[in-house]
């Protein structure tokens, strides 16, 4: 296939996880990371029209993003757009996200975090892109997807179950002893963020103790995309542990995901270093930010709807359904897409490198896709939500997500039947939309 052979010939200086320092510029050649526009930090300040000035890095728009894309709606503006970032287009109706989400021709998956920098001549060429297979394009894509899908297989996930069980009830245990109506534990950082961490890491074979480190990579992929290109030196550091758990797993072969990764093959070769390291960041940064913000996000519902506690509680069986209303209602995932070619997309003018968002979660609240959109209905019969992606990058992690995050809040219910927000629930920034700080207040059963 030519496409596996582009990978195989790309020049050793592309490297992303030897010693090589990245090149930034101001334009694509022979960059690394290039900017459009020159940086001015200015430019990134709060948003006063999310409309003609929409930016994903504000910080009021998280904790507001339902707000936010219900007024897009009503005042008839189904696509936001912002100079921002070197111009950005948002499309907000479930419509719309779905035509750009099944559109690859007019729009490129070879960078899906819009940020200041994009992708220049010396990053990972399409179709492979940075993080395969979420940065490939087609043909390529199903080549790269195809090896990600045995691990990933029910079969596969369902004996996580107890050791998932097991970690829940001990990271309960570590909240010490609880005093009702007083005592008050962080729902995010004592729990929800602990969860995919080490289940990640453990199928990746990662030190346990790199946990926290694993958390600081995702702050820093995720949350500093308004920031300068060349500044964050945390995205360097991810690039060479990535690099030292690959040079590792050479060394020291064991049963786990990484080195499945680097024995499988493609079209009869293994995967380059830069695949496999690409796809272990997909699975590192993706595996965790959205489980334990989809966790947390669940979590803050219930600490407020004590009717919904009680119908898990008494009625363990709405259960199956409450998992996919967890997922429409509150899902974590906007991904990016870039324009591949200047192309009219219904009346908006989007040009070749025009970044595009796609909020899967705004998608999940249009009143034209879902009855009483904007409604948590805890046993809602007809759920087809688009929290796992929409076209061909559907999350293949699926499957883990969802044990997890059923385990997480059967678990935590348990143990706690009855809590309530204790104070100021703090809201990531950027793409994956979840609670970084949740305390909440352990109320008496």
């Amino acid at each position: 296939m030519t496409d596996t052979v582009n990978e195989k010939a790309s020049p050793e200086p592309s490297s992303r996880f030897g010693d090589r320092d990245a090149v930034f510029g101001d334009s694509p050649e022979g960059t690394d990371v290039w900017q459009r526009v020159p940086y001015n930090p200015d430019d990134y300040g709060p948003v006063k029209d999310f409309a003609t000035d929409f930016d994903h890095a504000d910080r009021q728009y998280n904790p507001n993003a339902p707000e936010v894309w219900k007024e897009l709606r009503e005042s008839g503006c189904p696509v936001a757009h912002s100079d921002r970032y070197g111009g950005m287009w948002v499309p907000i109706t479930h419509d719309m996200v779905h035509e750009v989400a099944y559109d690859t021709d007019h729009f490129t998956s070879r960078a899906v975090v819009p940020a200041v920098g994009r992708p220049g001549d010396l990053a990972m060429p399409a179709p492979v892109g940075g993080v395969p297979p979420i940065s490939s394009d087609p043909p390529f894509h199903a080549m790269a997807r195809r090896p990600l899908l045995p691990p990933f297989a029910p079969k596969q996930i369902e004996p996580w179950e107890d050791e998932v069980r097991v970690l829940c009830r001990h990271l309960l245990d570590e909240m010490g002893d609880i005093t009702p109506g007083e005592s008050v534990v962080d729902a995010a950082i004592d729990y929800a963020q602990n969860i995919p961490v080490n289940v990640i890491g453990r199928m990746l074979g990662f030190p346990e103790k790199d946990e926290a480190l694993f958390r600081q990579f995702v702050h820093d992929a995720m949350e500093r995309i308004d920031e300068e290109p060349g500044t964050q030196n945390g995205l360097d550091d991810l690039g060479k542990y990535i690099g030292e758990q690959i040079e590792d797993h050479r060394n020291n072969p064991r049963d786990d995901l990484t080195s499945y990764l680097m024995n499988v093959e493609l079209d009869g070769n293994k995967l380059s270093d830069d695949h496999v390291g690409g796809s272990i960041i997909l699975l590192l940064v993706a595996g965790i930010d959205t489980t334990w913000s989809a966790i947390g996000s669940s979590l803050w519902h219930l600490a407020q709807n004590p009717a919904d506690r009680k119908r898990l509680i008494d009625d363990p069986e709405v259960m199956t359904f409450a998992i996919e209303e967890f997922l429409r209602a509150y899902a974590p995932v906007t991904m990016g897409r870039m324009v591949a070619k200047d192309h009219d997309f219904n009346g908006c003018p989007m040009k070749k490198d025009d970044w595009v968002l796609l909020p899967f979660p705004a998608a999940n609240r249009d009143p034209k896709q879902f009855e009483d959109a904007d409604k948590f209905i805890i046993d809602r019969k007809e759920n087809r939500h688009a929290a796992f992606g929409l076209g061909i990058h559907r999350c293949l992690g699926s499957n883990l997500a969802r044990l997890e995050l059923r385990v997480a809040i059967e678990e935590f219910i348990s143990r706690f039947p009855n809590f309530e927000l204790a104070g100021d629930t703090r809201w990531s920034v950027g793409q994956i939309r979840g609670p970084r700080e949740l305390p909440v207040r352990i109320l008496a059963d």
